[in-house]
């Protein structure tokens, strides 16, 4: 079979693979439609050290060609979404009520990490019962494949921002995770939402997702922006959908004391991350830093797709370009540089 790889660092390419065979409680998925994430641009530049001939990719869809023995709800023919986090639902850290971080940390990420990712002609899904979520008809392909990640993460910075109702909320960069967080904040509930963009197609989107302003930290200090459109108290609740120091010391400084930090940005560089003192009251000042890794499972990808089933979101206003999986490489060097106003690139495998 054809797979898209990393074959070393800074280096991608098209090469032959065999094709995965399941485990007993394992499923073989040929994909139909998946994604491109910023997060493979990272892996490729070594975010995550060395690999060879990795087969890259972990947002997709598409229908169930295999499964193990011991597979009781999915059957060859299954039309189906899988989670970028693939955890063993029977370890203890998912018994533990961290199941993204399954055997080790992020250990439940699997896919484009120790395992090969779903930018194939097949793909491998360990823990099928778990870990696959059956597409109800009224959802297409496209709309579906982006519960694997974007609207999985982005939605999970919202939730644990513990958003009051009719409160405020600070969400940090606009790339589909920070899209998806701003919509979740409205989802939640939150009465002010403020989005921080410098793109112009970012900026509209983010409007469009319920941003009641939009932040331009090219036209100004982002957090005097900020404390002026809050009267200079601060917001409830800030999100880092980035990945950047300077953006998650950003958020500690908008955010009142008493409020939630919430992070969901990869941050990929550099050893450390800190946090400005004196805005954090010198470790005192009650504001709770949460993390997550994108939740996965058939409950919550279930979940995902009733929003996308009852029209609650539509995603796919985020797929700025679309790619047959003949020119995913095209499509991989147009993500790293964001070129024509790239977003989000949809790659068709059919």
């Amino acid at each position: 079979m054809q797979a898209f790889v990393m074959r070393s660092i800074g280096e991608t390419g098209v090469v032959e693979k065999e094709r995965p065979e399941p485990g007993p409680t394992d499923a073989i998925v040929r994909p139909t439609k998946g994604l491109i994430c910023t997060s493979d641009c990272h892996t490729v530049h070594g975010a995550i050290g060395e690999r060879e001939d990795l087969t890259l990719g972990h947002e997709a869809v598409g229908v169930v060609e295999e499964v193990g023995d011991a597979v009781e709800l999915f059957e060859p023919g299954d039309r189906v979404a899988v989670g970028a986090i693939t955890p063993d639902w029977n370890s203890a850290a998912a018994q533990d009520g961290h199941p993204s971080q399954s055997n080790e940390a992020l250990g439940g990420w699997k896919f484009a990490n120790v395992k090969d990712g779903v930018f194939s002609d097949y793909f491998h899904v360990n823990d099928a019962d778990g870990n696959l979520a059956e597409i109800p008809d009224g959802v297409t392909d496209h709309e579906a494949v982006y519960t694997a990640d974007m609207l999985s993460t982005g939605f999970a910075g919202a939730e644990n921002a513990d958003i009051p109702m009719g409160g405020t909320v600070a969400v940090f960069a606009q790339g589909p995770v920070g899209l998806m967080a701003t919509k979740g904040a409205r989802l939640q509930g939150a009465g002010e939402v403020i989005a921080v963009e410098t793109v112009e197609n970012r900026k509209e989107l983010a409007r469009e997702y319920g941003a009641d302003h939009v932040v331009d930290f090219a036209e100004g200090d982002q957090v005097e922006q900020i404390m002026e459109l809050t009267d200079g108290e601060g917001v409830d609740a800030a999100i880092e959908a980035l990945g950047a120091d300077e953006t998650l010391q950003d958020c500690v400084r908008v955010t009142k004391p008493g409020g939630t930090v919430s992070n969901v940005g990869y941050h990929g560089d550099g050893e450390f991350r800190r946090l400005p003192r004196a805005e954090w009251g010198v470790g005192m000042a009650e504001i709770d830093v949460v993390t997550d890794l994108c939740p996965g499972g058939r409950l919550r990808i279930s979940r995902l797709l009733r929003l996308l089933e009852n029209d609650r979101v539509d995603p796919t206003k985020m797929t700025t370009h679309t790619f047959d999986f003949e020119d995913i490489e095209t499509a991989f060097d147009m993500m790293e540089t964001k070129e024509d106003g790239m977003i989000k690139p949809l790659i068709d495998f059919e």
